[in-house]
């Protein structure tokens, strides 16, 4: 899936069935002179359901339909027959999906399991027909209850994606690199800033046949949480990681400045963030011999709070040692 088609985010307005009209028949049949009323309800109009698919990871499919409809209900007929019901209309999303109300913001409901539904907008009701209505001083009634009309509502759909550890960094720090390492996804990688504009995920295999999803999330900048910059777009996307792995290079001015410099920004745009396991993995260490490393790591001891580890995905130094350490982190 390239880049171009990763949409995260839509506007769609939906419009459920109309319920069918009640039958204000009279029964009519050979000898029987007069049969009363037998006229059938109308049907149920189709609802607006949408339901979660794990197939899919994207909203893209939802980009260029924005209207929905479902089906109306059938009308009511003789002999007390029932119309038939509007046929639902399903919008698969993946899982991770918010859906919110378009006018008011307010959220709606959360896809989070394979095959989870919420009805969106449900379908009008269907006009009960004219025997319902008779009564000993109202024997023939001729009359019965039109169909309730369906609903309209403009949904916003808004995809978090879901993954079991999130590589939470400053642009160029070499996310996207580890990323290609240690699974087989293939984001794109280039010596510049901003280089990853939507997310990537991959499968990590890990020992015994087991494996976890790591999300690779565009680069925060400060102020990101503000709207500066184009990371702010993608903070969302941290929430739904149960372990974030904040990614800073080795040759960086200060380590435990740009840690509690990205810790803030997602402590602005959510401070329940702040209840994720953290880890730290200090990138590119393979600029620094053992004598850098052992100064450093002194100096780490004593300004972060959380654990850290060496790594370089380029020269595939720590990578084991990385994925045991957030195994054993998830598990715990």
């Amino acid at each position: 899936m390239t880049e171009g088609n990763f949409v995260d985010y839509v506007k769609i307005h939906t419009t459920s069935g109309n319920g069918g009209s009640g039958s204000a028949h009279l029964h009519r049949e050979k000898f029987i002179e007069k049969g009363g009323p037998d006229g059938g309800d109308g049907g149920r109009g189709g609802h607006i359901i949408v339901r979660g698919n794990s197939n899919l990871w994207t909203l893209i499919h939802l980009k260029f339909k924005r209207h929905l409809r479902a089906g109306h209900g059938g009308n009511g007929a003789k002999s007390r027959s029932t119309g038939l019901d509007g046929e639902d209309t399903y919008i698969d999303v993946p899982l991770g999906t918010t859906i919110k109300d378009t006018e008011t913001d307010k959220v709606l409901f959360e896809i989070t399991e394979d095959g989870q539904e919420f009805i969106a907008a449900e379908g009008g009701m269907g006009g009960r027909g004219n025997w319902h209505f008779k009564s000993s001083t109202n024997q023939t009634p001729r009359y019965a209850q039109p169909g309730i009309d369906g609903y309209e509502v403009s949904l916003t759909l808004e995809l978090k994606v879901l993954a079991d550890v999130g590589l939470v960094g400053f642009p160029n720090v070499g996310k996207s690199t580890l990323l290609a390492s240690i699974t087989a996804a293939k984001p794109k990688i280039a010596n510049y800033e901003f280089t990853t504009l939507k997310p990537n995920l991959g499968i990590v295999e890990y020992r015994d046949y087991r494996s976890f999803v790591m999300a690779d999330i565009p680069g925060i900048i400060e102020g990101a949480s503000e709207g500066r910059g184009i990371g702010h777009r993608f903070l969302r996307h941290i929430e739904r990681n149960s372990t974030l792995l904040f990614m800073i290079p080795a040759d960086a001015d200060s380590i435990s400045e740009q840690y509690e410099i990205l810790l803030n920004e997602l402590k602005k745009y959510n401070p329940e963030m702040l209840d994720k396991s953290r880890m730290i993995a200090i990138t590119k260490s393979d600029m620094l011999d053992d004598e850098l490393k052992g100064e450093l790591s002194e100096e780490l001891d004593r300004e972060l709070p959380i654990p850290y580890l060496f790594i370089s995905a380029v020269a595939q130094q720590g990578l084991v040692e990385l994925k045991d350490a957030l195994w054993k982190m998830m598990n715990e």
